[in-house]
């Protein structure tokens, strides 16, 4: 049902030179923040008069990441339910219901007060108040699914929506009825257009590979416990960068633990240790090598720069979607796979070891991950917010 204020005319009706609004809408991880940027950047490129406005969670990653970019951020009071009925579980879902009813009013009078043409979320929790609202408002929404399996609130919101973007055809399934349209998922222009040369020039390395390890924005415990043997392996020779990034959650007891490893960072500085990498374009153009999870933003994002990578799927996903993605890429021969059960410091070191040390190798997984990648997704994804903003 239409809101008041658009029965009455509000929204302005496309034209020559009209002025595009749009709300991107999503976060918690970068696996959703990222792709929002990427359109959002596409948009600005395409039409710099646009208006676009980002919405996500309190106390979210995007807090940090979309405001560096340049783009205005609103956020809401999101969380999950927890689903134990302990006397503090129900305490705390209390509050959550009540944080998700002044969400939903705060979300309405934005959607009221932005006026947008064309409300995109993409994914995550903090997605949901901003384009349930506009759905309410009868604001056209899309949905961008980057996942072969979709999120639970893709699924709750696609009811509504007007169309849903995937990037993966098997994706199609769950959305019956539904206008379902393949875009891939996007990228964010500073990946595309990269070069590995300025790129190592940048961040004044020499001619030793480098390793980037990167277990997603929020770190991985069992993963973060592996590196410091990971890294004191890698000090044995120093013949290779290592930039590994601990996630925002961690990263005291995680440099403790390195130090506890043996490893003084001090006298190596070739290993690079930090909380999160804000210019990832660069150190992915740079990289030889990356160790990761499987998420479909960061399969999306090694397979457009062509680097071969060993990736751990997170096993604490919904239909273990990680594992799927990360297995498509293997059986191109781009990346190798390990599960997070078998890991540990000397397993990733000898696997990365034996890849760099074949050069032969390490081009032929280049070419096989770069086989795959689907440049042209933001250009679709475009396309399909035009149409239905109508301009």
């Amino acid at each position: 049902m239409w809101c008041a204020f658009q029965i009455f005319g509000f929204r302005t009706q496309s034209k020559e030179g009209y002025l595009l609004r749009i709300i991107l809408s999503g976060g918690g991880t970068g696996g959703h923040i990222n792709p929002a940027l990427a359109i959002a950047k596409k948009v600005r490129a395409e039409d710099p008069t646009a208006e676009i406005l980002f919405c996500g969670g309190k106390g979210g990653l995007e807090e940090k990441l979309v405001p560096r970019e340049g783009f205005e951020l609103k956020t809401f009071a999101v969380h999950g339910l927890r689903r134990k009925l302990t006397p503090a579980n129900i305490v705390y879902n209390v509050k959550v219901l009540a944080e998700a009813e002044r969400s939903r009013k705060e979300a309405e009078q934005t959607v009221r007060t932005f006026r947008p043409d064309v409300v995109v979320g993409c994914g995550g929790y903090a997605s949901f108040p901003v384009v349930r609202a506009a759905q309410k408002c009868g604001v056209p929404t899309l949905l961008l699914e980057v996942n072969a399996f979709p999120g639970v609130t893709t699924r709750q919101l696609a009811r509504h929506a007007d169309a849903v973007m995937i990037c993966f055809e098997d994706s199609r399934a769950y959305f019956p009825g539904k206008n379902v349209i393949l875009t891939g998922s996007p990228v964010r222009p500073e990946f595309l257009n990269a070069d590995r040369d300025r790129a190592r020039r940048e961040m004044k390395l020499d001619d030793r590979p480098l390793v980037v390890s990167v277990w997603g924005s929020l770190g991985a415990e069992h993963l973060n416990h592996c590196m410091p043997d990971f890294l004191r392996r890698v000090t044995e020779h120093d013949d290779w960068y290592v930039l590994h990034a601990i996630g925002s959650w961690g990263y005291t007891w995680v440099r403790d633990e390195i130090k506890a490893a043996g490893v003084d960072l001090a006298k190596h500085p070739n290993i690079d240790v930090r909380d999160y990498i804000y210019d990832m374009p660069t150190v992915m153009a740079a990289a030889d090598l990356v160790l990761c999870r499987g998420g479909a933003a960061t399969a999306a994002e090694l397979a457009v720069m062509g680097k071969p990578a060993i990736i751990v799927p997170s096993p604490n996903v919904a239909e273990n979607h990680q594992e799927k993605n990360a297995r498509a890429l293997e059986a191109k021969g781009g990346v190798e796979v390990i599960l997070d059960r078998d890991v540990t410091g000397a397993l990733l070191y000898e696997r990365a070891r034996a890849i760099l040390s074949d050069p032969v190798r390490l081009q032929k997984m280049s070419d096989a991950i770069r086989s795959v990648a689907q440049p042209d997704a933001l250009d679709r994804i475009y396309r399909c917010v035009r149409d239905a903003a109508g301009v």
